[in-house]
């Protein structure tokens, strides 16, 4: 995979390097030499470059990336705008953009940006998540709308020992489990004990959960959210 970040500020540095520690090809992107030079030598390229030059972005192959991220702080607002516009006219199948307010999604859906995220918003939500349930690990919208939701958590305890059957998951929660990971003891030819995750992709009626089993669930958000609060 090859990805371009755009914006080297807090969120787009961090964004980068977490791209570059999963071995995505990144080339970061930035009209500050410090931020540039800050980065180059952890992932594939980093240049300074003006964004709202549409040469410029190509020159660099940022046409042949898989998804670029725009992540240019709230002042350089404008910016964003001209670079998800140039972005798309040159053929990158996925633009992502920042966004700091809910108008700016409109205006960046509107000129043509396949994604619009909130770093800030989402890592308030996350964080009340996990004051509020600290059994969830992580919750991700699947549309643009927030209808649907994917849920990571920690098995509850009231489901441990039971099978997906007996809890009745679809008909009591209105959701499904569409995945568990669990942990499996082991020990190594030293005789040391060590764990193995073990992924069950298609859970079936039969299976158990079991305590410390990590799952994810499937439903309307709002399905989603009062399955935490039970």
């Amino acid at each position: 995979m090859k990805a371009a970040v755009i914006g080297l500020g807090r969120f787009g540095k961090s964004l980068a390097l977490s791209l570059a520690e999963r071995g995505v090809e990144v080339i970061a992107v930035d009209k500050d030499k410090n931020r540039v030079e800050d980065i180059k030598d952890k992932v594939a390229l980093a240049v300074i470059l003006n964004s709202e030059d549409e040469e410029s972005l190509r020159s660099q192959g940022i046409d042949k990336v898989d998804v670029a991220i725009v992540s240019m702080g709230e002042s350089d607002f404008r910016s964003s705008i001209l670079t998800t516009v140039l972005l798309k006219r040159i053929g990158v199948k996925t633009v992502i953009s920042r966004a700091f307010e809910y108008v700016d999604r409109e205006i960046l859906k509107s000129i043509g940006a396949d994604k619009v995220v909130f770093p800030e918003v989402e890592m308030g939500q996350k964080l009340a998540r996990s004051l509020v349930a600290p059994g969830i690990i992580d919750c991700i919208n699947l549309d643009e709308h927030e209808d649907f939701s994917i849920l990571e958590l920690q098995a509850p305890k009231r489901f441990c020992g039971k099978t997906i059957g007996e809890l009745q998951i679809a008909t009591k929660y209105g959701v499904n489990i569409v995945l568990i990971k669990h942990k499996i003891g082991s020990t190594d030819k030293n005789g040391n004990n060590k764990l193995k995750e073990k992924v069950n992709y298609v859970p079936r009626a039969e299976d158990i959960i079991s305590e410390g089993d990590i799952l994810w669930i499937v439903g309307r958000t709002e399905d989603v959210q009062n399955l935490t609060k039970i």
